[in-house]
């Protein structure tokens, strides 16, 4: 699960991401995001973004719905939090899948209060 700091680095062509992300699809993981996330990262409205663009291509992006924002909601009263797309990221993601992020400490609180076990790695 990415959050938006692994777009972020992506984006401006951090080696050392673009390289742990490719070892993660070598070895059969799924890489996934929400739309929300999309939203944080995306800016230039002429989609010249090419590195974060292409890194999109190969990443599962889920819908926030309606439930999908209940949960998240959920979880951001839950652990005090504000910032919805960390809690989108947090609610999509299931026991066992990785978090990839640069905000650690804002993820970790939503993941306690999610009651699931999610590992938290900071890029």
């Amino acid at each position: 699960m990415l959050d938006a700091g692994a777009f972020v680095a992506a984006d401006r062509g951090d080696r050392a991401m673009m390289a742990r992300l490719r070892v993660a699809q070598n070895a059969g993981l799924e890489l996934r995001t929400t739309g929300v996330v999309v939203t944080q990262v995306w800016r230039d409205p002429a989609g010249r973004q090419a590195s974060l663009a292409h890194l999109l291509k190969s990443v599962d992006i889920k819908a926030v719905d309606d439930q999908l924002g209940r949960q998240a909601g959920v979880l951001l009263g839950k652990a005090g939090m504000t910032d919805a797309a960390d809690a989108s990221v947090v609610a999509v993601s299931a026991t066992g899948d990785r978090v990839l992020t640069s905000d650690p400490g804002d993820i970790r609180p939503l993941v306690v209060a999610s009651g699931r076990s999610i590992p938290v790695i900071p890029c």
